[in-house]
């Protein structure tokens, strides 16, 4: 049974919440606020931080980046503000996912159940990558050197043998790059394929994620060359050289 934390100071949302989620057979602890959680994440951990914004004692921006100090623990994130801005702030200080009020709490659930099915497989290939490493190769020619490897199915990309940790956004515009290595994408054409409601975002978004994006393929890259390749004008482009 999944365990999640829910740190909401709103009683009518968080019922409703905890209803939806104790209905899908979740374990649910709840918090009002963020000295609390911390305090509940002292005591145990759960699967994920279900986490609203705004919390009368500390930003829950603040409170992600203190679970961050010490954990991957995965993030949703509940807000109501609607603004790029805190869309893209929310993912980069380590959210895994955003909802804006009002929501649907099925939603909610869905979001839920989609993070943690994308931690799992990274848990699985993470798992995997290690065994391999301790394992005694039986031939050289078994010993994959790609730099970047992506496994459709599991949703997880693979940079020099290591497991990059990437937010949705993340992933997914990685791994259009990876589609076609040398193609130019625009930013018009990254949002498309990348976003589920492009609409909602802006060319900003691509360049903030595209920043971070390089910032995780230069911690594995041990030339710590960039591989992503920016066209003034034109949009970006992954080098052919790094799959």
């Amino acid at each position: 049974m999944p365990h999640v934390l829910l740190v909401e100071d709103e009683t009518s949302i968080a019922d409703t919440l905890i209803y939806a989620m104790e209905t899908e057979h979740f374990e649910v602890t709840h918090c009002i606020t963020a000295g609390a959680a911390i305090k509940a994440l002292a005591g145990h951990t759960p699967d994920l931080v279900v986490l609203d914004v705004g919390l009368p004692d500390m930003s829950g921006f603040d409170l992600c980046v203190e679970i961050r100090k010490s954990s991957a623990l995965p993030v949703l994130f509940l807000t109501a503000r609607d603004s790029e801005i805190d869309r893209i702030l929310g993912l980069e200080l380590g959210g895994d996912d955003y909802v804006t009020k009002p929501f649907s709490p099925r939603e909610v659930v869905a979001r839920i159940r989609a993070i943690l099915r994308r931690a799992a497989n990274k848990a699985d290939t993470a798992n995997t990558a290690e065994s391999s490493k301790t394992s005694e190769p039986t031939s050289t020619a078994s010993i994959n050197y790609s730099k970047l490897v992506h496994d459709p199915h599991t949703m997880t990309i693979l940079c020099h043998g290591a497991l990059l940790n990437l937010t949705a956004h993340e992933y997914k515009l990685l791994a259009v790059l990876m589609s076609q290595p040398g193609r130019i994408f625009s930013r018009e054409q990254l949002l498309e394929k990348a976003w589920d409601d492009p609409g909602s975002a802006m060319d900003r978004t691509v360049d903030a994620h595209v920043k971070s994006l390089r910032a995780k393929l230069r911690e594995l890259t041990p030339s710590g060359d960039d591989p992503i390749e920016t066209r003034r004008g034109l949009g970006y482009t992954l080098s052919p050289h790094a799959v």
